[in-house]
């Protein structure tokens, strides 16, 4: 690890940050040019309008659990990192196994069996483990909080693991389809790293809004008897009137686990969902998050005063990207917000003309029409298309590969800024990166990162982009049989992985049985 003269300049106190980052993506993938011919879609929007060219599908053995146990064993692997000396493992995810035990103890699960033989069947037994939910920010916060936990241990080897892992899936057919992705990750948080220092101030935004959600929703049980019997007339059964009162007052008089009373919660990992307000929640709240950090950065002297516009300190600008391009389509507002008072912006505000103010608009959905006109008109200068490709495109590399990983999507694009700027050959020791997270229901969180001397070593053992190179792709009926449950055997055999075997019936209905598979 490096010496601590080269760590973030603010304070000795605040040196801890990202050691390291490994991923696991599913070997499976869906083109985007099969999926629009599935949708009857126009590929060139989805492509260059949104940055999509692929996204990753899980098999039948994979699940969050063992694609996080699948990251977490590599970092441990690649690190020679002894179990017993991790005092944590933080899960961010919004799909979750279980309503009461957290997806953090299967993944652990999994870890025990692959190393007790080196280490011993109690090698885990003081790791702290829990599952953080926020949507798409819940490795966030799980991150933030681990770095404090390591900041203020008298112990200088106190190491946390911080992973996530989503399957972010939605209805068939729905408009959130094509933005579909999957995979997990984990990171080695610690005192000194060799990756990435982590500044101790967040800039936060949050409020109460339904712009994505996965409500447990209660169906009541004649209405789901009634729908079944309907099926059933449909495929050419004949049913005697009065059948669906009589299966009520059968189980009502009877014994049945499934049916216990009048209502049924049914629970859904795909989401209810608004798109266009979604973006709205998520260019507000990353706003107001970016104006909490500036003006934290201001107030405690960790900003530099002589140079104001924080986008410019930043060589690099990393975003939640639940669409590849998602971060740039995003970002004009902030763009036009640090840069309003500047001669620079002169030459911008000859092109699109003065930014709208709320205040001369008795309508808000005109307001925000115009608004949106306005961020458009800003993205098509000459000045901001280079600010982009200067500070964010490295970071849609591999999530146009991928799709949306919910918690992962942040990550992710960091270790494709990391890798692609190795490749090109840029030295970035001493950068600092902006990062801006985001989950709906809705909270943004915008902090930084100082890239430390030892980051090229490190990201060189990412491989990102040879190992999503090296992925099967499947056919778009291989997709949808997958998408429904009906895939029952693995489309690329398992190997030298963890895998789902079995999820029990019986008196442990629902216990989830997983295994190394060499």
């Amino acid at each position: 690890r490096p010496p601590r003269s080269t760590l973030f300049p603010y304070t000795t106190l605040f040196r801890s940050g990202i050691d390291d980052i490994a991923v696991h993506m599913p070997r499976l993938y869906l083109s985007m040019q099969d999926f629009a011919d599935l949708r009857s879609a126009s590929y060139a929007k989805l492509s260059k309008g949104l940055g999509l060219e692929a996204m990753a599908v899980p098999d039948v053995h994979e699940d969050p659990a063992t694609m996080a146990a699948n990251a977490v064993a590599r970092l441990i692997d690649r690190n020679e990192l002894d179990p017993r000396t991790i005092g944590r493992l933080y899960l961010g995810t919004e799909s979750a196994l279980d309503g009461a035990k957290p997806t953090a103890t299967y993944i652990l699960d999994m870890l025990t069996q692959r190393y007790q033989d080196r280490y011993g069947a109690a090698c885990f037994s003081r790791c702290d483990a829990v599952d953080l939910t926020f949507a798409c920010i819940g490795a966030v916060d799980a991150l933030h909080n681990t770095l404090d936990w390591v900041a203020r241990a008298d112990d200088e080897d106190r190491i946390g693991i911080v992973a996530f892992s989503d399957n972010a899936k939605y209805e068939r057919h729905s408009s959130g389809e094509y933005t579909q992705g999957a995979g997990a990750g984990a990171m080695i948080v610690r005192k000194d790293p060799r990756l990435l220092v982590i500044g101790p101030v967040f800039g936060v935004s949050t409020r109460a809004v339904h712009d994505f959600f996965k409500p447990r929703r209660k169906m009541p049980v004649r209405d789901m008897l009634e729908h079944v019997l309907h099926l059933a007339t449909k495929a050419g059964a004949e049913l005697p009137d009065g059948l669906t009162d009589r299966m009520m007052q059968a189980l009502r008089e009877g014994e049945d686990s499934l049916f216990e009373g009048e209502t049924i919660t049914v629970h859904k990992d795909t989401p209810l969902f608004d798109g266009a307000f979604s973006n709205q929640c998520y260019r507000q709240a990353v706003k107001l998050a970016f104006g909490h950090f500036r003006e934290e950065s201001l107030r405690t002297g960790r900003m530099n005063t002589s140079d104001p516009v924080l986008t410019e300190q930043w060589s690099r600008i990393v975003c939640h990207l639940p669409y590849a391009f998602q971060g740039k389509r995003m970002f004009p507002d902030i763009f036009h917000h640090d840069r309003k008072h500047r001669a620079d912006w002169a030459p911008v505000a000859e092109q699109v003309g003065p930014a709208p103010a709320r205040d001369d608009y008795a309508d808000e959905e005109a307001y925000q029409a115009d608004r949106e006109a306005f961020r458009r008109s800003v993205s098509k200068t000459a000045e901001y298309r280079a600010f982009v490709d200067d500070k964010i495109e490295r970071g849609q590399r591999a999530s146009s590969l991928v799709g949306n990983q919910y918690t992962g999507s942040l990550f992710l694009a960091l270790m494709s800024t990391l890798e692609s700027d190795l490749s090109q050959g840029n030295d970035l020791a001493g950068a600092r990166i902006g990062l801006c997270g985001y989950g709906s229901g809705a909270k943004a969180k915008v902090f930084e990162g100082v890239v430390q001397p030892g980051w090229q070593a490190v990201t060189a053992q990412f491989d990102l982009f040879g190992r999503l190179a090296e992925r099967t792709p499947i056919s778009a009926e291989q997709y949808e049989t997958l998408h429904r449950g009906a895939q029952q055997t693995s489309v690329v055999s398992p190997s030298k992985e963890f895998v789902l075997r079995e999820v029990k019936g019986g008196d442990q209905e629902g216990q989830r049985v997983y295994a190394w598979v060499a």
